[in-house]
């Protein structure tokens, strides 16, 4: 089986390359420069340079039967609006087009929770946010990619949809966000938290045999929640303090300073052309409790739960060995 992987280069994506391989799946990933592909280095895959814009994919996915589409532009500036539809809905389009005059058989797509929305209690598939009530150009592009791939099924074509939680792990290489926080714990850069509500955390492992899974057993047009643990940033700083040793912060700021500053910075520096250090909609995303059932991707899909412990573990070893945290290299 012949793989065609967006996204191979991030943090998702690296672990599912590494997965395809594993189960003896040649690979294409999708990459835009060589030099932009470090998180694939030594791994026997072929590297093809293009946009995920670009017509002239078609070529380039033919001879493979399935479709990983993880890619995404992951931003929370609010200035990066037309850059996030670009890329993440236009950009989504056009690499569904692509996949089915190439001939693939079947295409997983990566959205994220962030699509759904946020539900006063625990949200599951059937729960759809209102696009307006999205915080931010991010979930809102992340929903709209998501309707390329509704419209796609509706017109002929086998997509399954999963949309994965806060993945945990190794090959954090960017970090996203959850990595900078064990970074900032790591380093002691973390006096204190925000009193936020908290996510839903998962082992990216888990997230990636759950893209496996989703091609083997997904119902085309069918969205799957690849999640675990639904815990608050208070909890989860207590469980990095209990795997390391490491004192957790126990000062809570209130939601409503970070949300002043960063609204000063983004709003009033940034006009000046200042590049803004905390993203507004961060902020605004953080106050509100992102908490998520998987129940659906362990019943149909069989989606692994592995202790979020372990999960933590291993991007903790991960980020020591590549130097990530001053003086633990190679540690």
């Amino acid at each position: 089986m012949r793989a065609f992987v967006t996204g191979g280069t991030g943090f998702v994506g690296a672990n599912l390359v590494r997965l395809l391989l594993a189960e003896n799946y040649e690979v294409v990933a999708l990459a835009r420069s060589k030099a932009k592909a470090k998180n694939l280095e030594g791994l026997a895959v072929e590297i093809v340079e293009a946009d995920l814009t670009d017509p002239g994919l078609v070529e380039k996915m033919r001879g493979c039967q399935v479709l990983f589409h993880a890619a995404a532009h992951y931003s929370l500036w609010q200035a990066d609006r037309d850059l996030l539809y670009r890329s993440n809905v236009l950009g989504t389009r056009n690499i569904l087009a692509c996949a089915q005059k190439a001939g693939i058989e079947r295409t997983v797509y990566t959205s994220s929770v962030a699509a759904i929305g946020v539900a006063e209690g625990v949200a599951d598939e059937t729960y759809q946010s209102p696009p307006d009530k999205l915080i931010g150009a991010y979930k809102q592009s992340k929903y709209y990619a998501e309707q390329e791939a509704n419209q796609a099924v509706k017109a002929g074509q086998d997509v399954v949809i999963v949309n994965p939680t806060t993945p945990v792990g190794p090959y954090d290489i960017k970090p996203t966000p959850t990595g900078e926080i064990i970074l900032r714990f790591l380093r002691r850069q973390m006096p204190a938290y925000i009193d936020t509500a908290g996510l839903n955390f998962v082992d990216v492992g888990d997230v990636v045999h759950g893209h496996l899974l989703a091609l083997e057993k997904g119902k085309s047009g069918e969205r799957y929640i690849l999640g675990h643990q639904n815990l608050s940033l208070k909890d989860f700083l207590g469980l990095l303090a209990e795997l390391t040793g490491l004192e957790a912060p126990s000062f809570a700021v209130p939601a409503w300073l970070p949300l002043g500053v960063a609204w000063f910075d983004e709003q009033v520096l940034g006009a000046f052309g200042k590049q803004p250090e905390i993203p507004l909609d961060g902020v605004r995303m953080a106050a509100e409790p992102m908490y998520y059932s998987p129940a659906k991707a362990i019943r149909e899909l069989g989606l692994p739960q592995t202790s979020l412990s372990i999960a933590l573990k291993e991007a903790i070893s991960w980020f020591r060995i590549n130097g990530y945290v001053r003086g633990s290299h190679g540690s």
